[in-house]
């Protein structure tokens, strides 16, 4: 009597990858990406800061240029800073074609199993 089953190995890949696989697109939580998001900004005003005090501290014994490029440094960067915090819904680790499994196809609609 036949069981309906084909002899062979199981469906599916023959030894595991050790990587997970991800089952989802969900952004991370609020919290994790806000949190993200503002050590960000902290850490590039803290860099406006250092420009700003070094071109008092070295001005006139370095030459003008170097002085003024500390200083447009600290007037820009608060602009970018702000457009990087609020910068959010990046999505992170989507699925890609090369990643995403698909099922096996079924039998045709026309034709009923045996």
């Amino acid at each position: 009597m036949s069981t309906g089953r084909i002899a062979g190995p199981p469906p599916g890949p023959s030894e595991p990858s050790g990587d997970p696989v991800s089952i989802t697109t969900a952004r991370p939580p609020l919290t994790d990406d806000l949190g993200r998001r503002q050590r960000r900004y902290l850490l590039q005003m803290s860099v406006r800061v250092v420009c700003f005090v070094a071109a008092v501290l070295v001005w006139g014994k370095v030459p003008v240029v170097v002085c003024i490029a500390l200083m447009v440094a600290a007037t820009v960067l608060p602009y970018v800073a702000v457009l990087a915090a609020n910068a959010a819904g990046q999505r992170r680790g989507t699925l890609t074609p090369t990643t995403a499994r698909l099922l096996p196809a079924g039998p045709p609609p026309d034709q009923e199993p045996r």
